[in-house]
């Protein structure tokens, strides 16, 4: 198939039969992270960028502003080069190195927000930052992906679809949450076209989304320190909190058993697979959604050093 734009390259078809995962279940493992932007997030800065293009916000030479832990960041920055559009990403301490090099290879200005929130992450200062730099440069476009409705749009538009597409009867659904973004478009999606699957919702412990106590949180992804506009209480039957020493233990042990090397949202959504197998009747169709690689991870969750200095050295053990 011949694409004319990197921002095209969207495969939303390639799922990976974990057999053997959980007895008796048949769980497939929907990977996000082969088009060029390397995440599921490649779907969110189209439609956010697209909106912006259809309301008149966003006008030929223009410039586009946006907080990122990461994947959105990156995939925005392929995106406006693309378009011809200058591109910010206002990121935090827990950006990846590789991440940042990243979106400046893709001609990105990255500017890096180190003071934390009153909950404990850096989401309200990167957002603060941005309200700053909207009131000294007005012409800047902040498509606000914790805000927009494009953001869930698009995965009701896509990444739903796709599943049903392939699996016309899913039992489990199990999806991570960060913006919400994902959770919210899957999930009402599923509710008009397949009412009776049973959608989880993963979330990292230390993330405030679905009313837990805040806690410290390193890996990006998953979790917030501060609720998303765009998260609906509800939409998801079952919240499964992940402590992020699972999500690093299961991630290792993907690469040991599988050859998968996978993103920590990933280990993290199959970590909740594994804590809910007791109720998953046998012969059910499971099926997860992985966001990312782990390729943009080999410093953190694939790093012993890095590891043991931030987690007890329990986390180097493989998941079982």
């Amino acid at each position: 198939m011949l694409y004319e734009n990197a921002s095209d390259v969207i495969l939303d078809d390639i799922f990976l039969e974990l057999t053997g995962f959980v007895p008796g279940v048949e769980l497939a493992l929907k990977m996000e992270g082969l088009n060029p932007a390397g995440s599921i997030k490649l779907k969110t800065a189209v439609g956010l960028v697209e909106a912006a293009e259809n309301s008149g916000a966003l006008v030929p030479g223009g410039h586009v502003i946006e907080s990122s832990s990461g994947n959105l960041g990156i995939a925005l920055s392929s995106v406006c080069a693309a378009r011809g559009y200058a591109f910010t990403c206002v990121v935090d301490p827990n950006t990846s190195q590789q991440s940042k090099a990243l979106m400046r290879a893709l001609g990105a200005e990255v500017v890096l927000v180190g003071e934390r929130d009153a909950c404990g992450g850096y989401l309200q200062s990167r957002i603060d930052y941005i309200a700053a730099r909207l009131r000294e440069h007005p012409s800047l476009v902040w498509p606000n992906q914790y805000a927009n409705q494009a953001n869930p749009q698009a995965h009701h538009d896509t990444t739903a679809p796709s599943i049903i597409k392939q699996f016309p009867t899913v039992d489990h659904l199990f999806v991570g949450a960060g913006t919400t973004g994902t959770l919210m478009g899957v999930a009402r999606y599923f509710r008009q076209y397949s009412p009776r699957t049973r959608i989880v919702a993963v979330d990292t412990a230390g993330s405030i989304t679905f009313g837990f106590p805040p806690g410290p949180r390193r890996i990006p992804g998953l979790g917030t320190s501060r609720r998303p506009e765009i998260f609906r209480p509800g939409q998801a039957d079952e919240t499964v909190l992940v402590p992020e020493s699972d999500a690093i233990r299961m991630c290792r042990r993907l690469a040991a058993e599988r050859g998968l090397l996978l993103g920590g949202s990933t280990g993290a959504v199959l970590s909740g697979v594994q804590r809910l197998r007791a109720d998953i009747p046998s012969g059910s169709r499971v099926v997860a959604i992985s966001p990312d690689n782990g390729d943009r991870y080999l410093q953190t969750v694939y790093s012993d050093e890095w590891v043991l200095g931030h987690y007890s050295p329990a986390a180097l053990e493989t998941a079982g």
